[in-house]
Parts: structure tokens; sequence; C-alpha cells
């Protein structure tokens, strides 16, 4: 029953025909109501459901918004099949089967309207329906806002989805609708959806927030083109295309996404020009499956918050970056397998944390006229079959410019790399590649530097002000043709030993030696700046030694800025640790072993195969890292590691969030260990027990692979507790073959933390009172032995309360002497944990 009246004034084409009736119901009104006439609905309540089947105007009055409601206990409460005008109406449904306001035919106008309903949908635009909609908006907290179907279309203006429980647009089955400045936002699936073939959607500066779901989802052969258009905020990827759906984006901001910002599979094509991808959690674009492309010109790609590469490519995905910037992010460009390929001309590639271009699994990059900065690698080769071509590009303010690994085959051409801190060029593990014209200048390492067995070549490349030299060629593999440089360390062939400090290395002729670069007068070895682990050549491996100048030489394995111990002076510091006897003896007796092998091989004799890994066991606080370390300068002082340095890492460390990502880290942290000792703390944790798709595995296998290719370069430990080692060898074998023995760390007896505690005491000059040795081993004895017992760690945080407490008690005092600032007394002593 209706409330109010309705006002309809007639009119034709003689003013004479002209009148104004009023009506109880709007029924009523609009069965008299005939094309063009205007329909004046009063404030109130409407309990009718309403369908407009002539050409007419239905409005509510001038200034009062919101006061005329349709609203019907169930079914459509307005449904239009003419082209009418409905204007500042609100309609309420109650149905939740039935949208609130449906239209079927005709192209109606609508003007500031708002639907509010709890049903399957807002407002449905179904058919051959060509609605305008302008200041319209549709709160549907149960449903889809906006519906346009079965090959309706329209235009939506200044419209808005205040909330909706599922799409906030949703396009199919043919649908074709243009939004132009609306709001779609907190919505409980896609912001926008278009989905199946024939199904489009053009948006012109619309807004895409605060979504439970992707912001725009494009799926099974639809389209979508969107301009000047933000999406933001979303719980999920920002944009997503499936299965041939075909997007344009141009001069859009796509922001704030906690996933993918881009994410397309599935032969989807995605064009994107003039646009930005920025403040992404994972791949700003993420492009997956044969025939799935994205074309990107003069867009920017920046601020990740996440551990992923900014553009992922993958599973024969195509991806093309044309004047493009990408900055601010962990990795700038990763593609990976077979058939997937990325083409990148005119960009910059800048502040990036870990590699800017990284090739694996038989990918290609096709890399043009860029500009790579501030990365800690410009571009890495990874793998057998990987390769493409790097032409006319810069780098410049990197770790190490170019990287090539295990068979992997690039063309670089005309590259300049400017200020490496490390090498300009490295390559290793049989990989390959060609340079050519290329410029490396200021390398805190080598220029070039080529592993033996790597068939690269380099033709016409020019080296200068390279630190260590300019190339350091390894023998059987490597080609140098027409190169030149203001410095040269080329390899001998001869093996790193005690004996190679004494080799010149050769010259190229006519190139010219900087003073303090290897092969110059004066030179005292192949030092470089801390940190240029990466560039040095592993022991056994061709070295380009130079000529000490007169004086003493480093000892062998020397790292820069700090000389190697003796290895009597090291063993004395392990002797003098507490305790440890059994690991004491094991460690003596490896290292006897491998000094007698030296000894035996430098007089010609056979010597046995000694494999250096290690495996420690025990509780924590046990000294395992210590000893680490102590075990990395003695093999140091023996010459049979360059350096000795200890890199402990974790689990943390090496496994990555996302495919192919740990790999990177594992590689990485070995390389920062080339030519000392890897320590992995807890090395269990890489092999949990419910380990399914845990990426834990992939550093296992990396790092063998790695201990098998460079068996000489780096010492690894492996470390963790008793019963979890034990488990972590037993379901890999692979690992357990590699490594030499294990060497288990008992837990402290009372009488070994007592001494740790009056070493500790000696070195910060306080003594222990009368009774206090006694109160400690009882204290110690009585400390439970659960799994947060420290054992040394334990009692250095004894020693530490016992000072805090003997200053709270001396501070009280007077006067004090020098025993009271030294003494330690029983009743120092903490409570028991």
């Amino acid at each position: 029953m209706a409330q109010g009246t309705v006002q309809v004034t007639h009119t034709g084409t003689s003013r004479w025909r002209r009148r104004t009736g009023e009506y109880a119901s709007l029924a009523a009104a609009l069965e008299a109501a005939g094309d063009g006439d205007v329909l004046t609905v009063a404030p109130g309540t409407y309990r009718e459901n309403l369908v407009l089947r002539r050409a007419v105007t239905l409005r509510g009055p001038d200034g009062a918004p919101g006061s005329v409601r349709i609203a019907p206990a169930d079914g459509v409460p307005l449904t239009l099949r003419a082209s009418a005008t409905v204007q500042a109406l609100q309609l309420e449904g109650q149905d939740p089967t039935a949208p609130a306001l449906l239209i079927e035919d005709g192209t109606p106008e609508l003007l500031d309207l708002r639907v509010t309903t709890r049903s399957a949908s807002g407002l449905e635009v179904r058919g051959a329906a060509r609605p305008t909609v302008r200041r319209c908006t549709v709160d549907n907290p149960a449903g889809v806002g906006i519906a346009v179907l079965d090959g309706a279309g329209g235009v939506f203006e200044e419209c808005e989805v205040v909330a909706a429980g599922q799409s906030g647009v949703s396009v199919r089955g043919g649908g074709h609708p243009r939004l132009e400045r609306c709001r779609v936002h907190h919505t409980s699936g896609a912001g926008i959806s278009v989905t199946g073939e024939g199904s489009g959607l053009e948006a012109l500066g619309c807004e895409v927030y605060e979504i439970r779901g992707s912001g725009l989802q494009v799926s099974g052969r639809a389209s979508a083109h969107l301009t000047d258009s933000v999406v933001h905020r979303t719980s999920a990827d920002g944009v997503t295309l499936d299965t041939d759906a075909v997007l344009t984006l141009s001069d859009c901001d796509i922001h704030d996404v906690p996933e993918n910002a881009v994410d397309l599979r599935s032969r989807s094509v995605l064009t994107l020009t003039r646009s930005a991808v920025r403040r992404f959690g994972r791949n700003g674009l993420s492009v997956w499956d044969p025939g799935t492309r994205v074309d990107a010109n003069q867009c920017e790609i920046h601020d990740s918050t996440g551990d992923y590469p900014a553009v992922w490519v993958s599973d024969g995905a195509t991806a093309v970056l044309d004047s493009c910037r990408v900055r601010e992010v962990p990795d700038a460009l990763f593609v990976l397998d077979r058939g997937s390929r990325v083409d990148v001309v005119d960009s910059d590639l800048t502040q990036v944390r870990n590699t800017a271009v990284s090739v694996s699994d038989g990918a290609v990059a096709q890399l043009d006229d860029c500009r790579i900065r501030e990365a800690s690698t410009g571009a890495w080769f990874r793998d057998h079959g990987s390769g493409g071509t790097l032409a006319g590009c810069v780098i410049d303010a990197v770790q190490t410019g170019v990287i090539v690994t295990k068979g992997a085959d690039p063309v670089v051409e005309r590259c300049t790399i400017s200020g490496p801190a490390e090498a300009g060029v490295y390559v290793s593990a049989e990989g390959r590649g060609t340079f050519t014209g290329c410029r490396v200048s200021g390398s805190g390492g080598y220029g070039f530097h080529v592993m033996d067995g790597c068939r690269t070549t380099l033709r016409r490349c020019r080296t200068e002000r390279c630190a260590r030299g300019g190339y350091e060629l390894g023998t059987d593999g490597p080609v140098r043709e027409e190169c030149a440089g203001d410095e040269s360390a080329l390899a001998t062939g001869t093996a790193v030993g005690p004996a190679a400090t004494a080799t010149a290395p050769a010259r190229v002729p006519g190139a010219a030696v900087l003073p303090g670069a290897p092969g110059a007068p004066g030179a005292t070895g192949p030092g470089g700046p801390p940190g240029d682990a990466r560039d040095r050549p592993a022991p056994g491996a061709p070295a380009g030694a130079t000529v000490p100048a007169p004086g003493p030489s480093p000892a062998p394995g020397a790292a820069p800025g700090r000389p190697v111990r003796e290895a009597g002076d090291v063993l004395g510091e392990l002797d003098a640790l507490v305790g440890l006897e059994s690991v004491k003896r094991e460690v003596r007796s490896l290292i006897n072993m491998i000094e007698v092998g030296r000894k035996r091989q430098e007089a010609g004799l056979k010597a046995a195969s000694v494999r250096r890994h290690l495996v420690f066991t025990g509780s924590p606080g046990t000294g395992k890292t210590t000893v680490a370390r102590l075990y990395g300068e003695i093999l140091a002082a023996l010459g049979v590691l360059e350096r000795g340095h200890l890199v402990e890492v974790s689990r943390v460390d090496l496994v990555g969030e996302h495919i192919g990502s740990t790999a990177i880290r594992t590689q990485e942290a070995f390389e920062r260990a080339r030519g000392g000792v890897l320590f992995v703390d807890e090395a269990y944790a890489l092999s949990p027990e419910d380990s399914g798709r845990d990426f834990g595995r992939e550093a296992i296998d990396t790092l063998v692979k790695l201990m098998e290719d460079h068996r000489e370069a780096v010492v690894v430990i492996v470390a963790g507790y008793t019963d979890e080692m034990a488990r972590f060898l037993t379901v890999n074998p692979g690992v357990a073959s590699r490594f030499s023995r294990t060497i288990t760390f008992g837990d402290y007896a009372a009488g070994e933390l007592l001494r740790i505690v009056e070493q500790q005491a000696e070195e910060h000059e306080y003594r222990l009172g009368e009774g206090t040795a006694d109160a400690l081993l009882a204290y110690f004895a009585a400390v439970p032995r659960g799994p947060a017992f420290g054992n040394g760690r334990t009692a250095r945080q004894t020693f530490e309360a016992m000072v805090e407490r003997h200053a709270g008690r001396v501070a009280g005092l007077t006067e004090v002497s020098t025993d009271d600032l030294t003494l330690l007394y029983p009743d120092d002593l903490p409570a028991l944990p």
C-alpha cells in the first residue's frame, strides 16, 4: 500500500493537452502515464513492485534526496523495460534471490539513485539494455554490487559501490559496460570481475580499494581497458588475469597490495602504459605459462614491501619492458624455465637489494641500452640453457656486474661496468658466455674473473683501474682476443700453494701495470678490499700470483687487513678453551692428517684424501661456533684455505619464500664463505620432519652441489642438537657422504662452568671471595639441565648477574676498598632459574 501521493504531469505536442493528476499509488500513476510523462513521487515508503514499460520520468521531489523509498516485501522493487528516466529514489530490496534494480531493455537514464539491499545483486542489467547511470550508489553486503549480463551494456558515471558481499562490479555473458569516474570499495569478492568470451569493460578515472579479494579480475577470454584508474588496498592480488584474458592499463596506479600487484597466466595478455606498480608484497608483475605476455611501456615498478622479485616470468611466459623504471626492490627481473623470455629496452633497474636480472632453468633475457645501478649483482645467468643478450648496457655501483655459472651461455656486448665492489664479470662452475667490446673500470676485485673449465670468450674488452687485476683467467677453457687494459693479472697455471706467491704473472704485451696492482713493482700479493671473497681463486685453481715486494710476505690465505696467525698460536687458543677434551683431540687428529698430507705432496708422494667438512653436534653454548672459527684459522695458517674467515648462517639465511630464491640465497652465502668456513647452525631445520613442500630441501641440494663443484674453496660445518642432527644425516644421505667426521660437544660439568666464571672474573679484574667457588659449584650442580640450559652461556650469564648484584651491594657503601670493588661473594649469586 502506498504512502503519499504521485503527481503525474501528462505532456503532449499541444499545450492544451498538458494536465496534471494525483494518484494514490505508483502502480496507478504508471498505468495512467504515457510516453514522455513525468511522475513526481511524494516523500514516503512505497511497498510496490514497479515495472516501467513506457518512456516516462519517475522522480522524487526536488531537494529531498532519499525521501522516497521503494521497498516491497519481496521480488524486484524496480524493473525497467523502456527508455525511461528514474531520478532521486531509494530502492530497497528484501528478497535475497532478486536484484533491487533490474534493467532489461531500452536506454533508460538513472540519476541520483541509492540502492540498498541484501540480495544476489544490487543493480542488474541484462540483454539489450543500454542504460546511462549517473551518481548512483549501491550497497549490497550480501551479493554483487552491479551486474552487467547477457550482452548488456551501458554507461556508469560517478557511481559508487559502497559495499558488496561478492564482486563490486560483475560483467559476464558478453556484457560490456563503460565506467567513468566510479568508485568500488569494501567488497568481499573482486572489486571488478569481467569473465567469459565476449565480455568486456572500459573504465576511465575509476578507483577500486578496500577489497577482500583481487581489485580487478579478468578471465575466460574476457577483455578490459582501464585508463587513469587506481587499484589499491586489496587483500589478494591487485589485478588477476586468467585463461586468455586481455587487459590494457593506461595511466593507472596499482599500489598497497599485499600479494602480487598483477598476476597473469594461461595465455593472458596485458598491455601496461604509463602506469605505476608500487608497494606490493609479492611480485609487481607475475607472469606464468606459455602464451602469456606483458608489454609495459613507460611504467614504474617500485617500493616492494616483501622479499620477492619485482617482475617474475616463468613457465614459458614473455615480458617486454620498454622505457620502464624498476627500483627499490629485492630482485628486479627474475625469468626462469625454458621458453620464458624477458625483453627490456631503454630501462632503469636501480636500488636492487639482490640481483637486478636473474636468468635460470633455460630462460632467456634480452636487455638493450639499459642502466643497472646500486644492486648486489647486475645480471646473473645461472645454469645450462639460460642465456640471452646484454647489449649497450651500463652497470654501475654494484657488488658484481655479471655472473655466469653452471653452463649458462649469454652474449654480452658493448656493456660498461663501473665501480663494482668485487669482480666486474665472474664466471664459474663451467659457465660460458661471449663478451665483446665490454669495459670494466674501478673494480674492487678483478675486471674479468673466469675460473678453470669455463669456455668463456672475451673479445676486444678493456679494463681500467681494477684493484686485483684486469683479467684473472683459469686454464682449459677461457679465450681472450684483442683485449687490453691498464693492468693485467693473467693466470699462469701455477697452483696455489706456499710457492705460488713467488711466481710472476704472465703479462699481455703492451699492457701497462698500475703501481700496487698484481704484478707491479712493490705489489705485495693478490690482496683486495675486504669482502672480495667471491673473486678470489679457490685453492688448487690457477692463480695470477705476484712477486712479493721486499719485506715479510703475508701468510698464505691472509685475509685483507687481517694477518693470519701461526697455526701454533691458534692451536694454543684451542687448548686454552675450558673442557672439550674430546673435541680438541678430534680437531688435532684432523689437522695432523691435513698437514702430513700436504708434506707428502711436497715430497712427491701420494697423500690420502681428507675431507675437511665436519658435523658438530651438541647442546647450545658448548663452543661449536668458537671451535669452527679456530678451525678455519688453522686451515688458513696451513695454506689449505685462502682466508679462513667464518660465515655463520641458519635456515633463515638460506631458505627463501618463493621458487628459486632459496638457491640464490644459498649460493650467495657460499660465495661469502669462499676461502673460509661456512657454518650452518641448526642445520636440521633445513629438513623438518613435516617438510611437505618446504624449500629447505632446495637449500640442501644446492649446498651439496656447491660442495662438490668447489671442493677446495670452502669448508662446510653443519651443527645442531645431537639427536636432530642424527636424523638430519639419516634422511639426507647425500649430505652425510660429504662430511669426514662428526664431532660431539658434550655438556659442561659443574667444575668446567666454574672455570669459565673464574676466567671471566680474571678478564674483568674481579676475584672470587672466600666460599664463592664452593657456592658456584653447588649452584651449577643444581641448575636444571633442560632445553633452556645454555652451558657456557649459562656460566657467562651467571657471572654477569653476580657483577650486577655486586654493584648493587657496593653502591650503598660510603667508603669502599679495593677488595670491596673486586671480590664476589656467595651472596652475589642469582637465584636458580
